[in-house]
């Protein structure tokens, strides 16, 4: 899909490459991150692939064909692009925003429109928002914005330069999440530029480590936390990361209790209150009658709605945050810190309810990790577990 083929970047005859020899072949449908210390290579590898920087040596395909060999206008409308600034044309409509690429290869107004009202969908924002100009927006709705800009045209390739840096972390974590989802259901190649190890972990099919121009490692998240290849890899992901500490547990399903108490919608508060005080919990979470999380109740709302409600969606909340079980536990266990949750619920693709993680557990591993086998986190990251035990 993508192949770099002895690639240099110098600025100068005499000067130090910017980029050296580089070699690389990137997959369809791969979500590949470059990352690296600042003034690495990794945003200059990027742009050189839509010729927004021109190699000083070799070759770049995208596709079977040498980028060189292309106008660059033209290659530029076939390639997604998302930076950290977003770039939304301010006296431009969303929706005329998102359909921008789509005028210049002069599609007629029905398809743009029809394009941009199938992709606003998709981000669960509501298709009036295409009337809204970006002022309107907050930051995380024009990001998406930014990203829906890049799918337009659907192009088989897009170019990402630290696009959710500038963000706040809760909507951060939530924007990689929709767009990790969103790439595997679109299954379109993306090359990812960021600085944040965690960021790269969370997203990446394969990483891409460089420094001072070089390719250092390339690999899984699993292959480079594993096995790093050298003391500068070691250092730049950070001795205290988890898989390091724990190798042998990686994924939120590896420890989550799989028999969280849950309810239904239609259980009476009640009979919810009589399985809490069952159970000796403070919450349930709430579940259809195949098992998809609806929602939480907690003894709070219970305790606002008992004289007026009768049912449990007279009274439960529907917004929770849950996540994958094959999700990385370092990373929801920093999330969960983050967002000062007492547990967070773990669902499948389809969000049938599988599981539970509770502060409790992640202690517990914790630890397991301090007095057991492991033995290797370390103070700042087993004070903040207990710090919520």
């Amino acid at each position: 899909m993508l192949e770099f083929k002895n690639v240099v970047k110098k600025y100068s005859e005499n000067g130090k490459p910017a980029v050296s020899n580089m070699n690389l072949n990137i997959e369809k449908g791969e979500f590949v991150v470059f990352i690296g210390p600042s003034g690495c290579g990794k945003t200059t590898t990027m742009k050189m692939v839509n010729r927004l920087q021109e190699p000083s040596e070799g070759q770049i395909f995208v596709n079977g064909e040498n980028v060189l060999n292309q106008d660059p206008v033209k290659l530029r409308r076939s390639i997604g692009y998302v930076i950290q600034q977003i770039g939304l044309i301010p006296h431009m409509t969303v929706g005329e925003n998102i359909s921008l690429v789509g005028s210049l290869l002069k599609w007629d107004k029905k398809r743009r429109d029809d394009r941009a009202k199938e992709l606003i969908k998709i981000v669960d924002l509501p298709e009036s928002f295409l009337h809204r100009y970006p002022h309107e927006l907050s930051g995380g709705q024009q990001q998406r914005i930014g990203v829906l800009r890049a799918l337009a045209v659907d192009p088989p390739l897009i170019l990402m330069d630290e696009p959710f840096g500038a963000l706040d972390p809760i909507t951060r974590d939530t924007l990689q999440e929709e767009f990790k989802k969103l790439q595997k259901e679109m299954n379109k190649t993306i090359v990812f530029v960021t600085h944040d190890m965690d960021e790269a972990i969370k997203l990446a099919d394969k990483i891409v480590i460089m420094n001072q121009g070089e390719i250092v490692q390339v690999g899984t998240p699993d292959d480079i936390l594993r096995n790093p290849a050298n003391e500068f890899v070691e250092d730049f992901i950070g001795k205290d990361r988890l898989l390091q500490s724990r190798p042998d547990v990686t994924k939120v399903e590896q420890i989550m209790n799989a028999n969280p108490i849950t309810v239904t919608e239609q259980t009476t508060i009640k009979d919810a209150i009589q399985k809490m005080r069952e159970a000796r919990v403070d919450s349930v979470l709430v579940v259809d009658d195949a098992y998809r999380l609806k929602g939480f109740v907690d003894i709070e709302m219970i305790d606002a709605s008992f004289k007026k409600k009768t049912y449990i969606y007279e009274a439960m909340e529907r917004e929770v945050y849950s996540v994958k079980k094959e999700s990385l536990l370092r990373d929801t266990m920093r999330r969960m810190l983050r967002r000062g949750s007492k547990y967070v619920p773990v669902i499948t693709e389809e969000e049938v309810l599988v599981g539970i993680v509770t502060r409790a557990t992640l202690a517990d591993m914790v630890y397991d990790t301090i007095w057991g086998e492991g033995n290797g986190l370390e103070v700042n990251e087993i004070e903040a577990v207990e710090s919520v035990h």
